[in-house]
């Protein structure tokens, strides 16, 4: 089998699949133009964000049997043609959960404490302890949308603190335990202090965060949002936190970000971007929750384990 590598991935997923007969072929420094031939008899293909799978491209691959995505998001992916030909999808959630709930622990934990502005102001000669008095993460109630791979990852790495953890899954039943109660939006919108997002970019999910929902919270809330950017409107978040109800946020995703991470500042940036980069309350990283140098090998060996299980 043929399978085209899109983008660079960790290596041990060639190796692998080498290893199993497969043929590999590197196209990851070739335009998505220049991938069409290649694609044209390619049973697999390797992607991360660089393109689009649309149907115009994917219908190029006539013998294409499956998509292998190195991350947990399939939004790039046009999911319902590849169903239509009953190509089969694969992605590694598996393989950076972990790397997601450090990280946003880390986030939730910098914030509270203030940690980046008192780091700065030390650095640049200023001692100001009653400024960067921080707020203790025990006593609050975590409220989690979404139960997935992620979501439990982070429940997980809250359990050595002593805190509340309400989660919410549309999709899922019966993932309650000892740790974590399984709830409703209303009472995680009564009674959360910190909510955290842990769900997919889809047509339900794009703006989930907007007017209406900052207002639904009983109490002034701190934002958390590893999820994707689009999940939380910009705009709502700002006058949200203009008004009060979010005291802070962790954001590793914006709803600016392109195909391509890499050339996110080539564009205008808004008014409401431009207030999260002043305000000592926003922690933002480059969607890199996911991506650690352990996570890196993960999302490879899972992505083989499921071809060479399947082909």
């Amino acid at each position: 089998m043929k399978v085209v590598f899109l983008d660079v991935v960790h290596p041990v997923l060639e190796e692998r699949l080498l290893a199993a007969g497969f043929t590999c072929v590197d196209a990851t420094n070739l335009s998505k133009e220049d991938c069409k031939p290649i694609i044209e008899d390619a049973h697999g293909i390797a992607i991360r964000s660089r393109f689009r799978m649309d149907e115009d491209f994917i219908s190029i691959a006539k013998s294409l049997k499956f998509i292998a995505r190195s991350g947990a998001g399939m939004e790039n992916i046009d999911i319902d043609y590849c169903n239509s030909r009953n190509i089969s999808l694969f992605n590694a959630p598996e393989g950076n959960r972990n790397a997601v709930g450090e990280h946003a622990l880390g986030m939730l934990l910098s914030l509270f404490n203030k940690i980046p502005a008192a780091d700065q102001e030390v650095r640049s000669g200023k001692w100001d302890r009653q400024g960067n008095r921080g707020v203790e993460l025990d006593g609050k109630t975590v409220g989690l949308i979404g139960f997935g791979n992620n979501g439990q990852a982070f429940a997980k790495k809250l359990r050595g603190f002593d805190v509340d953890i309400l989660a919410h899954d549309k999709y899922k039943t019966g993932f309650g335990n000892q740790f974590v109660k399984e709830t409703t939006l209303e009472e995680i919108y009564k009674h959360a202090d910190v909510l955290s997002f842990h769900i997919p970019q889809n047509q339900e999910t794009i703006y989930y965060a907007n007017d209406h929902f900052f207002k639904s919270f009983i109490k002034s809330i701190y934002l958390i949002n590893l999820s994707r950017g689009k999940v939380v409107q910009t705009s709502a978040l700002v006058q949200a936190m203009k008004d009060g109800k979010v005291l802070g946020a962790c954001l590793d995703v914006l709803e600016y970000e392109k195909s391509s991470f890499e050339s996110f500042f080539e564009q205008d940036l808004s008014p409401d971007f431009k207030y999260l980069l002043d305000s000592n309350n926003v922690i933002l990283s480059p969607h890199v929750g996911g991506w650690t140098h352990e996570s890196y090998f993960k999302l490879s060996n899972v992505l083989a384990d499921k071809i060479l299980n399947q082909f």
